[in-house]
């Protein structure tokens, strides 16, 4: 649940997010903290297809 809530703080879609962690993390070594940070939540390098689209501004 904390992995949903942070995803979605971030501004991103948490399907979107947890569905392209899973295609990701298993790709990864682990144990290697640097090859695994650019899926962090926060990370800039997330691909734009799992942030949320921005709202537009509503008189």
């Amino acid at each position: 649940m904390s992995l949903i809530q942070t995803a979605k703080e971030n501004g991103l879609e948490p399907r979107a997010y947890l569905q392209y962690l899973f295609e990701q993390l298993p790709q990864r070594d682990l144990s290697n903290a640097a090859s695994w940070a650019d899926c962090l939540p926060w990370s800039p390098t997330l691909p734009a297809h799992v942030r949320t689209p921005a709202n537009p501004a509503t008189p």
